[in-house]
């Protein structure tokens, strides 16, 4: 059933709210409605940014999409009331937004590996992998420095390209390493700056990661090569002098707390990590800069 706001609700989510980032009111606004209606039009809405920003913001505090979250809480929560004896299995699933028993016991058996009538029959929860309310770290860096702006040029980037969910994300390292391995394969190189390109996004946050270099065009790169054209775009370019590993903090910091409080609105175009010659790729140290394309 869709939710109606009262006007004490209204005034909790505007007053409450106006010191927390993005996904902090996503996740303030799933856990408080989670058995209404939901849909990322309307998270985003309540976050006050486009869906775009949403998707970006949500993984980057938290490591999951939006409405992924939203279906593991879910099922999480009708796991316990299964546990707990609930005799009506599809008043459970139309609850959970599922359209039906059949639906219901697919996802269910998805996300824990049992059926729904089993946990039921077991009243226990210990061999459940729950997904529990997430509680981010609200706290920004405190030495994210101002970025500048500038218009880059367009760009044709080939490398190595593999498609993540926001989940899986930590396979990346991964990849480069295997970019650094056939990058004397790639034709046409311009340059020695290296190129980490997040593109081709959808709403539930999959997204293509092109680990590459500039090249001077398309013609002649192998197959097995993904290539990537960056139009020329206004961007907010920030400095990552710390070690790679916590590059997710810095990013986390400027889509939840710097974009929102700067006025500007993220254009929906790759945004990417550019790495010169000063960054080590054997320790990870050296320093990267994170250009993220906005509009205006």
């Amino acid at each position: 059933m869709k939710r109606v706001q009262s006007g004490h609700d209204a005034g909790a989510s505007n007053e409450g709210q106006k010191s927390m980032n993005p996904a902090q009111k996503a996740l303030w606004f799933i856990e408080s409605h989670l058995a209404d209606e939901l849909t990322l039009d309307e998270i985003a809405g309540v976050a006050g940014i486009s869906r775009f920003h949403m998707v970006r913001a949500f993984a980057a505090a938290t490591g999951f999409s939006v409405m992924r979250y939203v279906r593991a809480r879910r099922l999480s929560e009708a796991a316990r009331a299964l546990a707990g004896g609930a005799p009506d299995i599809l008043s459970l699933a139309l609850a959970a937004d599922y359209g039906s028993h059949e639906a219901f016991t697919r996802a269910f058996r998805d996300r824990f590996g049992v059926t729904p009538e089993a946990v039921r029959a077991a009243t226990r929860l210990d061999n459940l992998q729950l997904q529990e309310p997430i509680m981010t770290d609200s706290t920004a860096l405190d030495h994210l420095k101002a970025p500048r702006f500038q218009t880059g040029k367009p760009l044709l980037v080939a490398g190595l390209g593999e498609r993540y969910t926001c989940e899986s994300g930590a396979a990346i390292p991964g990849q480069w390493q295997r970019f650094h391995q056939s990058v004397q394969n790639i034709p046409g190189r311009v340059g020695r700056v290296a190129y980490g390109v997040c593109c081709n996004s959808d709403d539930a946050g999959n997204f293509d990661y092109i680990a590459g270099v500039e090249v001077t065009d398309f013609s002649d790169l192998p197959r097995e090569f993904a290539r990537v054209r960056i139009p020329g775009q206004k961007y907010a370019v920030f400095a990552h002098g710390d070690h790679i590993s916590t590059i997710r903090r810095t990013v986390g910091t400027i889509w939840n707390h710097w974009l929102p409080a700067s006025g500007l609105k993220a254009a929906d175009a790759p945004n990417f990590e550019r790495y010169d010659q000063n960054f080590d790729p054997l320790t990870g140290n050296g320093g990267l800069e994170i250009w993220v394309p906005v509009e205006g």
